[in-house]
């Protein structure tokens, strides 16, 4: 038995559940996970997984081994990663992941023409507004957007972007458009849930922040869904400026009381501490600060 191999299955189990997704996962049988788990619990002579027709879940032991078995595949990456670095050439599996819309919109071409530079570079985007575990999840990388919880991650800040205001310009000319926020109140609303609570809209003000109660209209926690809503004429959103930029560039939808716009939100790249700074992260992170502008401030890109 390859105990990387055994423990490396065991913790993919333990984080997704069940033998059939880490077996996906992995890239390997079903059979061939159950085989490596079991051939561990019986080097170790302890239970590590309790098994029923539906569900898997950890022992005492196997949560106590978990913790452990992460510190050792975590040594073991940092050693390739060193052996890597003096090879002088990012290569290997490189994971990185975006929020949905900036994702698609920015990301995704980004790692396109850093993959043409690396060619040996296996990349994998995975785009969610969610909050991944760097380390549980095998990215390398993630690019987020707003301020972040204190945790042990690193975070290097790379642009901003702006909150702001739109409807579209029927929309507007038919109901008039407001001059406070306290005018929001009668218009037609439309709340992104993944940017704003859904009935309190954050503002600021002569360097004052403050909120104010809304009844949204229509509330859904994707940004195409509201955008797509407010460029139909559906009412006004809350949405972030490079998600918008192309909309109001060719008049889709119109920008309103920027004077009371919330702070603006940072664009970090976000990568574990307790990995060795990888010579593939180094170079991604080069390559995006000398090819790249996301400073959304102005709707530049």
């Amino acid at each position: 038995m390859d105990r990387f191999d055994a423990i490396s299955a065991f913790v993919s189990v333990a984080d997704h559940k069940g033998f059939a997704p880490a077996a996906r996962k992995l890239g390997l049988s079903t059979s061939a996970i159950t085989r490596h788990v079991s051939a561990l619990e019986e080097r170790l002579g302890v239970r590590l997984l309790n098994r029923t027709t539906r569900a898997v879940s950890l022992t005492d032991a196997g949560h106590r081994f978990l913790e452990r078995s992460r510190r050792i595949l975590a040594d073991l990456d940092e050693a390739e990663q060193m052996a890597e670095s003096e090879r002088g050439e990012p290569m290997g599996r490189f994971v990185l992941s975006a929020p949905q819309v900036f994702g698609r919109l920015h990301v995704a071409p980004l790692i396109c023409d850093f993959m043409s530079l690396h060619p040996k570079l296996r990349a994998e985007l995975l785009l969610s507004d969610r909050m991944v575990n760097l380390v549980e999840e095998g990215v390398d990388v993630a690019i987020r957007i707003g301020h972040l919880a204190d945790s042990s991650d690193i975070a290097r800040k790379v642009g901003a972007v702006r909150r702001v205001l739109v409807a579209a310009p029927g929309y507007l000319s038919a109901t008039g458009v407001p001059d406070t926020v306290e005018a929001l109140k009668s218009h037609r609303l439309i709340s992104f849930t993944a940017l704003t609570a859904p009935h309190l809209w954050q503002f600021r003000h002569h360097g004052e922040n403050f909120g104010i109660e809304v009844n949204p209209n229509y509330a859904s926690n994707s940004a195409d869904a509201v955008i797509w809503h407010a460029a139909q004429g559906g009412g006004i959103t809350m949405a972030l400026s490079y998600q918008v930029a192309d909309h109001l560039r060719d008049g889709r939808l119109k920008l309103l009381l920027s004077e009371f716009e919330p702070a603006p939100y940072p664009v970090q790249f976000v990568y574990p501490s307790s990995r060795l700074l990888s010579l593939k992260v180094r170079a991604f992170l080069e390559h995006t600060l000398a090819t790249r502008n996301w400073d959304f401030l102005g709707f530049d890109r």
